[in-house]
């Protein structure tokens, strides 16, 4: 009984460590949270106002003949955004079940997690820069205006709410003709078509640094809610242990008492 009793103290010490660790995770991902959801929404907006010209662009005649918004072919490279860490729930595992499901012929992942499994350049997604996203936005349209892919998806991570986080995939390239556009009064020089290939690159830029940081804002959410969720289960784990060591030890002195009396008696 004493080896029992033991065992369960060492379990108990055990599972405190770990609630320790869950506790300070969960501080880190709430400390960070505020900052990756006010970046987030930035980028929205950044996105919002490019999507009013681009979208007004997109409905000239003459934008037709850009090569950005030639018919969609079979090639497609996906841009694949993962986390640079584990231990948010099922954040990265729902990135990486969406593309399984997809057709590609490249991937350029972000996040240590996305490049460990896709073999690529390691590139953070939480310290991705915006020259980063430059740069790699402008060998994209590059080879896209050269023929040497079709498609450009950004497979990321949308922010529902606290609670919930979905996959999802964004299709940038080639664009798409925008309905019910709100007319804007802009004389654009020296034509549409000039102006629309030269914000595209610009564009794919801001895009994909939009997706990153709502990527990042729903992977430290959810790290915050998969904490919680851990550190929950571990004071449940450890009253349960305590009540186990406490019947223990019970038990153990009750079989002490008896083996006292029953010794004094013979």
């Amino acid at each position: 009984m004493g080896a029992n009793t033991k065992a369960l103290k060492n379990r108990i010490r055990s599972v405190d460590s770990t609630l320790h660790t869950t506790s300070a995770m969960g501080l880190v991902a709430s400390s960070k949270m505020r900052r990756a959801n006010q970046a987030m929404q930035n980028g929205k907006q950044y996105v919002a106002a490019y999507d009013k010209v681009v979208g007004v662009l997109s409905t000239v005649s003459e934008c037709q003949r850009s090569p950005y918004m030639r018919q969609a072919g079979e090639r497609t490279k996906l841009i694949v955004i993962a986390g640079d860490r584990g231990l948010a729930g099922g954040y990265n595992a729902n990135i990486f079940r969406l593309v399984a499901t997809m057709q590609y012929d490249q991937i350029i992942p972000i996040g240590k997690r996305a490049c460990d499994r896709y073999k690529g350049e390691f590139h953070s997604s939480e310290k991705y820069s915006g020259a980063e996203a430059t740069a790699l936005a402008r060998k994209l349209c590059k080879e896209f205006v050269d023929g040497e892919f079709d498609r450009l998806g950004i497979v990321y991570t949308r922010y529902v709410s606290m609670m919930s986080q979905e996959a999802d995939v964004k299709w940038v390239l080639p664009l798409q003709k925008a309905e019910n556009v709100e007319a804007i009064s802009a004389i654009f020089e020296p034509d549409e078509e000039t102006i629309l290939n030269a914000t595209v690159p610009d564009y794919v830029a801001g895009i994909l640094m939009a997706c990153i940081r709502e990527s990042f804002a729903s992977e430290v959410t959810a790290r915050r809610m998969a904490m919680d969720s851990a550190g929950k289960n571990a004071r449940a784990m450890i009253d349960d242990l305590q009540l186990q060591y406490n019947r223990a030890r019970q038990s153990a002195i009750t079989q002490e008492i008896t083996e006292i009396v029953a010794g004094s008696g013979s």
